[in-house]
């Protein structure tokens, strides 16, 4: 391959990073035309990826995102699928799944976020769902997270074996929003209810204070101090009643 060959795939399978703008597109779907991000402002939204209708792990994750997709816009998250089938694939897909798949319980799901059409693969290039070295002709597990300002926040992606865990998503969604909310950061596996920390200090005289304070700060040292946030407040901001 010539340079401007490797040039060319380069671009072809580029990806938007965490901090940009979502690259804009329009899609047919399973309920109807879309404009994404513009469709989606004031709400957070999930774009997610998958290799290929009427495939098991595809199925599962289906399923899942469909009995969960309440929780989620409670958390004022769309959710939005998309995999380069066409559109009456993914229709006779989704009625199957319905009809005749259970999975872990969970049964007679109907699917009801938006399922993208993508045959051409030109949403799956804009957002480097592509992965060469895994599949030129089916997209990954890709996740993006995009927030009420149309910038994309978080990136997670699977390789075509493996399922999406779910509890994750939501978990990061959370995060993500407390975050925005309440100026703090997140430690490993937090959840709402646990303590999260508060920005390092930025001077000597901050991080002196910081240490001698006792006013609900936990600092281990000047650059990792924690604080309690009550999980009710978390989710009283959060969610929508």
């Amino acid at each position: 391959m010539n340079t401007t060959e490797s040039i060319k795939e380069e671009q072809s399978f580029s990806m938007p990073r965490i901090g940009d703008k979502a690259p804009e597109f329009t899609a047919v779907t399973t309920q109807g035309n879309i404009n994404y991000p513009s469709d989606y402002k004031e709400k957070w939204s999930i774009l997610f990826s998958h290799p290929a209708d009427f495939t098991p792990v595809c199925t599962s994750e289906f399923i899942t995102f469909a009995h969960l997709e309440e929780k989620f816009n409670k958390a004022n998250c769309s959710l939005i699928g998309l995999s380069i089938d066409g559109l009456y694939s993914h229709i006779a897909w989704l009625r199957t799944i319905k009809d005749k798949i259970e999975f872990n319980g969970m049964k007679n799901i109907e699917v009801k976020f938006p399922l993208i059409e993508d045959i051409s693969m030109n949403v799956a290039k804009k957002y480097g769902m592509i992965q060469p070295g895994e599949s030129k002709t089916q997209a990954v597990r890709a996740v993006f997270f995009v927030d009420p300002k149309e910038t994309v926040r978080a990136i997670i992606y699977y390789p075509l074996s493996l399922g999406r865990n779910f509890d994750e998503l939501y978990r990061a969604l959370i995060a993500m929003q407390t975050a925005d909310k309440f100026n703090v950061a997140t430690p490993a596996d937090w959840n709402p209810g646990d303590d999260v920390i508060v920005s390092p200090a930025g001077s000597c005289g901050v991080a002196e204070e910081r240490m001698s304070s006792t006013e609900g700060l936990d600092c281990k040292d000047w650059f990792f101090c924690t604080k309690k946030l009550d999980k009710n407040l978390v989710l009283n901001e959060i969610l929508e009643k």
